[in-house]
């Protein structure tokens, strides 16, 4: 394709439908998207960079920029140097990209921010892992080196390491880069996993979900220097970074429910076991006795909780698309209102039956003071046993509810009325 071709992004990238939606052309491969709100300043840079690219590397695309309500003129200015601009209605850095993806007409995309910190005249690496067969490319700031002055002392050395390593954690996931705002993908691919969030929060959910589908996720290294604008980013540091750890929390139930529930629940049957029997001395200074025995039943009555919390957030995600079904959604697949209401009468009948015999055992005393603890630790941990039977059947009631049908019912039912009215006349 020759460069002049290639200089005029529109002539090979489909035809308007629409403000915001675009047809598909045959020969369009690549968006380049800028999410734009006031960016007066630096925005003209950077569509010259990206059209400079398409020109030189005679990829055919379009530069399209997706504007938040900008109040500075940053429209006209990207109208002016030929890109194409849509409206986003839908505020945030999240509403801005989700609505340009919408309107690419480019099988890939790459997008990057309009304040001049990425090098959109460099964008090789991403176009052929794309063309390779990655689904998503991200960018590596740490890799790629960052600029004096580009990334301030806690996003570099605190925030972006530690939420980049929670979320590989979390979701074994290889990217490094967690946050980077220069990252490559197939359209119809991103556009299938049904991103939700409009905030900044949306970089996290975007590799996030990515990464639990199972896409096939490259990353390239990719340079970061200072941005050219003389007002403070929009991203604000501990607001924007919270939103990213809720999202990354909210959406394991695992590490978030399970594994501290299994922790906290094994962390208090082990003693609780160990001091069923009577006190244990562990030195000549120090014994576990009667009040250990009460903090571990405790601990194992809210663990089982946690645990219950757990599997319930995973089957309801599940359900709600949020997450994929995969193996532990098999596994959760039994778990049900009845399932639940089963174990909480198994675990009512054992708790009764170790009240009664405690109460049995007393009765032989003349229901006088009792010595020790020798009726106090099933006593007890029968006790625990009724308190988590009562927590598991609440908890699959609750379970039941989620899973109501959705829709709007008043409407299902009038039809259902209006179904048998039609039989009976």
């Amino acid at each position: 394709m020759s460069h002049a071709r290639a200089h005029d992004p529109a002539a090979h990238c489909g035809v308007e439908t629409g403000i915001g939606r675009a047809a598909a052309g045959p020969d369009c491969l690549l968006t380049i998207l800028i999410p734009c709100l006031n960016e007066a300043e630096t925005l003209a840079a950077c569509i010259r960079h990206a059209l400079a690219y398409l020109a030189e590397s005679g990829v055919a695309g379009e530069v399209l920029v997706a504007d938040n309500g900008s109040t500075d003129g940053s429209q006209a200015i990207a109208a002016a140097l030929g890109a194409r601009v849509i409206p986003v209605a839908v505020r945030g850095y999240g509403g801005a990209l989700a609505g340009g993806i919408a309107a690419a007409r480019g099988r890939y995309v790459i997008m990057g921010d309009a304040d001049d910190s990425y090098d959109l005249r460099n964008l090789d690496a991403f176009v052929t892992e794309l063309r390779a067969g990655a689904d998503l490319v991200m960018g590596n700031r740490f890799r790629g080196g960052i600029g004096a002055g580009a990334m301030p002392f806690l996003h570099r050395y605190l925030g972006n390491p530690v939420l980049t390593a929670i979320g590989r954690l979390l979701f074994r996931s290889p990217v490094r880069d967690f946050h980077c705002g220069l990252r490559g993908f197939d359209r119809a691919r991103i556009l299938g996993l049904g991103l939700r969030t409009t905030g900044m929060e949306f970089a996290s959910e975007m590799v996030v979900r990515a990464s639990l589908a199972g896409l096939v996720i490259r990353e390239v290294p990719t340079t970061l220097r200072k941005d050219g604008r003389s007002r403070p980013p929009h991203l604000r540091t501990w607001r924007d970074g919270w939103r990213h750890l809720r999202f990354l929390l909210l959406h394991s139930p695992r590490w978030m429910f399970l594994y501290p529930g299994l922790a906290l629940f094994l962390g208090g049957a082990v003693p609780a076991l160990a001091l069923l029997g009577g006190p244990r001395h562990i030195g000549p200074h120090l014994s576990l006795d009667i009040h250990t025995f009460v903090v571990a039943c405790v601990a194992m009555l809210v663990g089982i909780q946690i645990v219950t919390f757990g599997m319930i957030a995973r089957r309801y995600a599940a359900r709600q698309g949020l997450l994929p079904g995969g193996r532990h959604g098999r596994v959760l697949g039994a778990l049900s209102l009845e399932t639940l209401l089963i174990a909480a009468l198994l675990l009512l009948a054992a708790g009764g039956a170790g009240i009664g015999w405690s109460v049995l055992a007393w009765s032989r005393t003349g229901f006088g003071e009792l010595a020790g603890g020798a009726l106090l630790r099933p006593l007890i941990l029968s006790a625990c046993s009724v308190a988590a039977s009562v927590q598991l059947a609440f908890s699959a009631f609750l379970l039941g509810i989620l899973e109501l049908p959705g829709g709007d019912a008043r409407a299902r039912l009038a039809s259902l009325h209006a179904a048998i009215g039609a039989v009976e006349a």
